[in-house]
Order: structure tokens, then sequence, then C-alpha cells
């Protein structure tokens, strides 16, 4: 039998009112459905909950991945893992589950210009994503600006709270372009801070021999490094130019 007018606007209402879109804008269908399978009235409940379920959860996902800044294309399905050394692509494989966020640990990822690292961060980001987790991107050039910005203007400490929230912190291309020493001690001070707190993906150019160039101070550097590497899976991206094959392979194809 067919529900009244009243009643229908009386359940559209509740939708409304108790915030359940995904049952809103599904209750028609799965309910049309349940009357013409004979569906009992256990498994017609448990379909509309699950619709919500679903949307609820798309919604999530939709949000953080809004909320990461991550770039959009640079996903697992767009990286070539074939080019990967067998070591790395082993590790990425297992870095997807997640499991390394619960144990606070960093992902260092090293290669030359153009080797992917990057794009497989981010990738890892794009599947943390869609399992629900927490996961901001920056460059490390934009990060330091703005934690310094933070500290001339005292809200340092808030934006170390803001940050705090995200259960990996991509920072992309550290030591990729020079920063004064008064952007590094704020950099180090987020690293001191996420250290044993939170997951750090990082990607850089320099070797750790180098990276006193980035720090300015030996101690400082050595205090960096420690506490990025006492937790940590080191990918070694020792590959060509993503960048320079596909321009090989374009100017072999444009000659055929």
């Amino acid at each position: 039998m067919a529900a009244s007018n009243d009643v229908l606007a009386g359940i559209e209402k509740c939708f409304r009112y108790l915030h359940l879109p995904g049952m809103r804008d599904g209750y028609e269908e799965i309910t049309a459905a349940a009357v013409r399978e004979g569906m009992a009235f256990d498994r017609y409940l448990l379909t509309l909950l699950e619709r919500e379920s679903d949307v609820r959860w798309n919604h999530r996902v939709e949000r953080l991945l809004r909320e990461s800044h991550l770039p959009p294309e640079k996903t697992l399905e767009r990286f070539e893992m074939k080019r990967l050394p067998a070591k790395a692509a082993q590790q990425v494989k297992t870095l997807l589950d997640g499991g390394f966020l619960e144990r606070r640990e960093n992902v260092l990822a090293f290669g030359n210009p153009g080797s992917g690292k990057t794009h497989l961060v981010s990738a890892i980001g794009h599947a943390l994503v869609q399992a629900g987790r927490y996961v901001f991107f920056t460059t490390c050039s934009l990060l330091v600006q703005e934690l310094l910005l933070a500290k001339r203007n005292l809200q340092l400490p808030r934006m170390m709270k803001k940050l705090a929230k995200y259960e990996a912190l991509i920072i992309d291309d550290i030591g990729y372009v020079h920063q004064g020493r008064d952007e590094m001690d704020v950099l180090f001070t987020l690293l001191a801070e996420r250290y044993e707190r939170g997951s750090v993906l990082i990607t850089s150019n320099l070797p750790f021999s180098k990276w006193e160039t980035i720090f300015k101070d030996p101690m400082v550097t050595a205090a960096a490094i420690d506490r990025l590497v006492h937790h940590s899976v080191i990918l070694e991206l020792n590959i060509s130019s993503y960048r320079m094959s596909a321009a090989k392979k374009a100017a072999v194809e444009a000659r055929t």
C-alpha cells in the first residue's frame, strides 16, 4: 500500500531534520524495490542505512580531498609503478595501508629532479584520503613562509595546532629553494613538534650529507635528520627523469 502524502511529507521532514541526505534521496527507490521484491523489514532498513553510510563516507572523502591541497592529477593510477626500483615499489605497497600513520613513521623520498618524488608521495596521500585519513600537502617554500608569517604575528602556536590535526603532512621539495636561517628555524620547530606525534612525508633532491645548506647549522641539521630518520621509511628513487624520458619518447614518435 502506498503511503499517504502526509506520511511522505513527514518522512521527508524527518530526513531533513536528522540530516540524512542519503536516506532522503534513496528512500523512494529503495522502498519501491522493497515492495517489488517483498524485502524483509530488517533488510529494507539495512539497505536504507547503507545508502546513508555510503553518502556520508563519500562526502567525508570529498571534504578531506579539498582540505588536503593534493595535486589532483598526481594519483596512483597515473603513476608508472614499473619505473620504480623493486625495493621502492614494495615499500610503496606497504605504505598504502596507512599503518605507518599509527606508528608515527615518516616517509622520506630522495631522487634527482624529474624522478617522480612529488607524484609518488602525492599518490600515497590520495590513497590515504580515500581511506578517510587527514592529509595536507604543501611545498617547503610556501610552508616556511606561512610559518614565518605566523611567528611574526604571534600566531605560530595556533598554526602548529592546526597542522597537528593532519595525520600525514607532506612537505614537497625541501632544499629546492634556499631559505634564510629564520625560515629554517620555524621549519625545524615544526619538525620537532611533530616528532613521534604525526607523520611527515618529505621529498628532496638533496642527500642528508648536503642538508647543512638547508638548516644552516651543523647541530640543527643533525637534530632535524635525527628526528626524521628515527622512525622512517626511506624511498630512494635512483631513476632517470620522467619528464626527460617523456620528451625523448615524444621526439622519437615525431620523427617516425
